[in-house]
């Protein structure tokens, strides 16, 4: 009977020893989002919180139903942290939080090989307007229009190296609305964090100018881990 006891309580003890069952595999990012924007890509990035000035930006495939990570690379965002897109004003070095388009990709340098992104080069006449008071607020120009002011306005070749490739990031640009921000770009990295531009290193802007297929109408989600900023809520 003694030998039956202890041969029992081994077992009990084998039983509560033994590890739990695997869990299931983490739940994409994309899957928990409230909108991926309808298309079969999406640039996800995520900052742990609205004063974080680094992230992390993945970009991923929609196959068979299922969100699948494509690549992923350190992010910077803007020197003032992140807020929300809506409440965003010019001149606050903030990254716009939100669901954004990705209109067209521009670039000092040739597209990398494989781009399908309808890609604008710079010249010494290209300026991106941010003044506040100019028809083409918001908008690359060829040569600087009489009513926007070259020091209210970038002038893309001075930046070889930020933007020797870029995406066009849509924030405040379908309808823009006066001293919301202007000149939101997806771009190579500078020396630190940026004006308010999302940034990754160069070897990962080409990679996503690769991917990205404008057929598949890819967005970009740029928000936090939590909070009313969260990245899950866009």
């Amino acid at each position: 009977m003694r030998t039956l006891l202890v041969l029992g309580a081994a077992l009990l003890s084998l039983g509560a020893a033994a590890p739990p069952a695997p869990a299931s595999a983490s739940v994409p990012l994309p899957a928990l989002m409230a909108d991926t924007g309808g298309g079969s890509q999406l640039i996800t990035a995520e900052a742990a919180d609205t004063g974080a000035t680094t992230g992390t930006l993945t970009w991923w495939d929609r196959r068979d139903g299922r969100w699948v990570r494509a690549g992923s690379a350190p992010a910077r965002f803007g020197a003032g942290g992140l807020v929300e897109g809506d409440e965003r004003r010019q001149g606050t070095n903030t990254t716009p939080t939100g669901l954004h388009r990705l209109p067209y990709a521009f670039g000092n340098e040739p597209p990398p090989p494989g781009t399908a992104y309808r890609y604008a080069r710079v010249t010494e006449d290209s300026w991106w307007c941010q003044d506040n008071d100019s028809r083409a607020y918001n908008r690359w120009v060829e040569g600087l229009p009489d009513d926007c002011r070259a020091d209210e306005a970038e002038h893309l070749a001075s930046y070889r190296a930020q933007y020797a490739h870029a995406l066009v990031i849509g924030f405040n640009y379908r309808r823009p609305v006066r001293g919301r921000g202007a000149g939101i770009f997806l771009h190579v990295n500078g020396a630190g964090a940026t004006a308010g531009c999302v940034s990754v290193p160069a070897d990962a802007m080409r990679a996503v100018l690769a991917w990205a297929d404008p057929a598949r109408r890819p967005h970009i989600a740029v928000g936090t881990r939590g909070g009313p900023t969260a990245i899950t809520r866009y």
